[in-house]
């Protein structure tokens, strides 16, 4: 399992919100570029962007700030946020990116999906993000009754091999994933699915890697100290137990 440390962009700065709510955040890092050269000094394998501006307006805000991260790491970086065409797609992964993720369009216009996975492979991955099992959009302003199981099994069968879930509610909360809702997702979507939201202690990343998700994305409880990247690595890699 691969642990990804998470970076989220609003207004050039790296922040993190409760619950996808814009009035609920805290900043750490004026810079993007420092948190992400702090993660790759302290051993990250990939670094999970989100440009949380790009998400609501449904286009690039701080392409910017992520072109900076992108040249001062060596490592893989996936981005989501307003990558909601196959020219926005395109465009992202010239700057350097290892892996675009889609995620309103994944709902709106799936064969945009399928005819860039069908071109880009691997590069292309979907985020599902979920309250009690329906996807949210455009940044998560936007509610759906759409399941997220039934976009993952369409989408997968369609090529996509890697799917980023969201559980909104435990976003940001450090109140540990919703493994049930993670365990239902795997089952429909296999190996490929990278679980985000709840993480808290170092206990919730080794319970993520029993569910066999392929993935975990970490943000405030890597910035509040309160789990250690190099524990969370070397745990996922089935090194040490929890």
């Amino acid at each position: 399992m691969i642990v990804y440390p998470a970076i989220d962009i609003r207004g050039g700065r790296c922040v993190r919100l409760v619950e996808g709510d814009f009035s609920r955040e805290t900043a750490f890092d004026a810079n993007p570029a420092d948190a992400a050269k702090r993660w790759a000094a302290e051993g990250a394998e990939w670094i999970h962007v989100v440009d949380l501006d790009g998400a609501v307006a449904g286009l690039s805000i701080n392409a910017e700030a992520i072109e900076q991260i992108v040249n001062c790491v060596s490592i893989p970086v996936q981005l989501g946020g307003g990558i909601r065409t196959a020219e926005q797609a395109e465009f992202m992964l010239a700057l350097g990116l290892e892996r675009v993720i889609i995620g309103t369009s994944a709902i709106r216009e799936p064969e945009i999906v399928k005819s860039l996975a069908s071109q880009w492979g691997e590069r292309i991955a979907i985020g599902l993000d979920a309250r009690d099992g329906k996807l949210a959009a455009a940044g998560w302003l936007e509610q759906t009754d759409i399941r997220a199981i039934d976009v993952a099994e369409s989408l997968t069968g369609a090529g996509i091999k890697h799917v980023i879930y969201t559980d909104i509610y435990r976003d940001g909360t450090l109140t540990g994933p919703n493994l049930p809702a993670l365990e239902e997702m795997i089952g429909v979507a296999g190996a490929g699915v990278i679980a985000s939201g709840g993480i808290g202690t170092i206990a919730d990343v080794a319970n993520v890697r029993a569910t066999g998700a392929g993935g975990v994305i970490i943000g405030r409880a890597l910035y509040d100290g309160r789990v250690q990247l190099a524990e969370a690595i070397r745990l996922a890699a089935g090194e040490i137990e929890s």
